[in-house]
């Protein structure tokens, strides 16, 4: 009876631990999301005091406004001003095409990365990472090798991604890998240069004492301290949940629905609606409270990011779009356009329209990890990766009276240019002593001294995996898998036809670029502890199959 029982006791456990071993996952997000509530002091909603400015205009002949709107992982493909939209153009985007037709629209314009953080950097600071060692986008504790762990359970043909978990452990914490407070950022020299300056949303350069947008320039900061949209069982809210993608499982189990104001990163508070509607109400209060005195305002929305999250009002909007995570996202485009056409018809109403520049872009192109096989096109690669889906992004800039309506940009320009593009707009000097590898591109847009425009070569890095667009030839590089790209966009601008092995004179040639630029490169201010499998012409939502392309994107 004893050495039965023991047999029964011994079948138990062994068949506990292989229902736990099988859903280890499922245990880990759960124990996750335990953990993050229970760290979590979310406070009721609070309303924001922003500064406020003077009653009456102190001077007529003051410098131009400055609004700079900054979408988050928007496809190029997701806005109709160059003949796309969501659903096949089903949903268009007529605030953020109206801001295109008003100004400037750069045909060829990138983002600084294929992630979010060091895009954000070189934006703030017209540099490369290369000068500032800002090369990698900061993860949460816990999401590199959670997302690992998933990835390696979903992909089958995929090659596995990696984590160093020692290098982790060792490596600066998560609040602390931040921009360093040596940089000169554009906000800190409009603000001396009297500007009021605030900023919205996202930030990600830093959330320790010293990294914080009131620390980097930024009178006042509406911090986005996590990333729901709207609370997950909120009656107002849809949401898409993508099974087949393991940062969205992360996400889902880590974030919750909050805000922080003024280096309140500690005191966090519940938003009053939508994220991306929510966000556009305190622009507006931004820009009504000082309407008469020159401002700074950076509006970095979350939207489109994942997770997926619309409003009821405008998935109902959008139409019967399958699948239903394409509605969702449809949805979510919709409200980030409402937000440029308010915005705009704030200045209007203001009377503020004929002297602000607004400048809309987007952080990188959007990622094939949504499962939206079309947000890119028609250039290949997504986000995380620097193949054009990659890193082509809108750049639109409008200031009426300086730059015609329906000006097209054909140069190739790029988000290290925003930096010394503003300055120049507010008729402030660069920084003394500070190498700038942006330039002024007010020129391309209005039409002066555009002939002696000189500069041919963008550089992009991400450790190992790096890139040089010299003229209209482009080479990748990458040591995993150990390949090259070469590519001319005049001819080939989605990327179809590889011409490393047959143009090896122009490769070498690239290639001599692209180590000149690395040899005078400062050593990261961290390092990379993933190596995330990336598929290049396909979502996550599809099969990898033998003989498909890939990048390990290091981060």
């Amino acid at each position: 009876m004893l050495k039965k029982g023991l047999l029964i006791l011994l079948a138990s456990v062994v068949m506990v631990g292989s229902i736990a071993w099988f859903n280890r996952i499922d245990l880990v997000l759960a124990f996750s999301k335990y953990r993050s509530e229970r760290l979590q002091d979310i406070r009721p909603h609070r309303e924001v005091t922003w500064q406020q400015g003077p009653e009456t205009v102190v001077r007529e002949d003051r410098p131009p406004n400055i609004i700079f709107i900054l979408a988050d992982d928007l496809g190029y493909n997701d806005i109709s001003t160059f003949g796309g939209g969501v659903a096949g153009g089903r949903v268009k985007t007529p605030g953020i095409d109206q801001l295109a037709a008003e100004g400037a629209v750069f045909e060829q314009s990138y983002a600084g990365n294929a992630t979010c953080a060091p895009s954000r950097a070189m934006l703030m600071t017209g540099r490369y990472p290369t000068r500032t060692g800002f090369e990698f986008t900061p993860t949460p504790s816990g999401m590199g090798p959670i997302v690992s762990m998933i990835s390696s359970s979903i992909d089958s043909e995929l090659p596995p991604s990696r984590f160093n978990e020692a290098l982790a452990e060792d490596s600066i914490s998560y609040e602390g890998q931040g921009l360093p407070t040596s940089e000169v950022t554009i906000a800190e020299m409009l603000n001396d240069s009297g500007y009021y300056t605030a900023h919205i949303g996202k930030w990600h350069l830093g959330r320790s004492e010293g990294f914080k947008p009131n620390d980097q320039g930024f009178d006042d900061s509406l911090l986005m301290a996590s990333g729901l949209f709207l609370p997950e069982d909120d009656p107002k809210v849809v949401n898409a949940k993508l099974d087949f993608d393991p940062i969205d499982q992360f996400l889902w189990a880590n974030m919750s629905y909050s805000a922080a104001f003024n280096n309140g990163g500690d005191e966090r508070f519940e938003p009053s609606g939508y994220l991306t509607d929510y966000y556009t109400d305190e622009a507006i209060s931004v820009i009504k409270a000082n309407k008469n005195r020159p401002f700074f305002l950076y509006l970095a929305h979350w939207g489109v990011h994942t997770p997926l999250q619309a409003t009821r009002e405008d998935y109902e909007a959008v139409g019967d779009i399958r699948p239903h995570r394409l509605r969702v996202y449809a949805a979510m485009v919709r409200a980030l356009d409402r937000s440029i056409g308010r915005i705009n018809q704030t200045l209007i109403d203001e009377g503020l329209a004929d002297n602000t520049v607004v400048v809309f872009s987007s952080d990188n192109g959007g990622p094939g990890y949504v499962g939206l096989p079309e947000i890119n096109a028609p250039y290949r690669g997504w986000k995380l990766s620097f193949f054009e889906g990659g890193v082509r992004v809108p750049l639109f800039i409008k200031w009426p009276g300086k730059i015609e309506p329906g000006t097209r940009v054909d140069t190739p320009v790029a988000h290290i240019d925003v930096m010394p593009t503003l300055a120049a707009a507010a008729g402030t000097a660069l920084p003394e002593n500070v190498v700038i590898d942006g330039v002024d591109i007010l020129p391309l847009a209005t039409g002066v001294s555009v002939d002696n425009w000189d500069r041919q070569t963008l550089f992009w890095q991400s450790g190992y995996y790096r890139v040089v667009r010299h003229g209209d030839w482009k080479l990748q590089v990458s040591k995993s898998p150990e390949k090259n790209w070469l590519y001319n966009l005049a001819e080939d601008p989605t990327e179809q036809v590889n011409l490393a092995e047959i143009n090896s004179q122009k490769r070498n040639q690239l290639m001599a670029l692209l180590d000149a630029h690395q040899a005078t490169a400062r050593k990261p201010l961290y390092p990379y502890v993933a190596e995330m499998a990336v598929a290049i012409d396909k979502t996550r939502a599809e099969t990898f199959e033998p003989g498909d392309e890939y990048i390990h994107w290091p981060n």
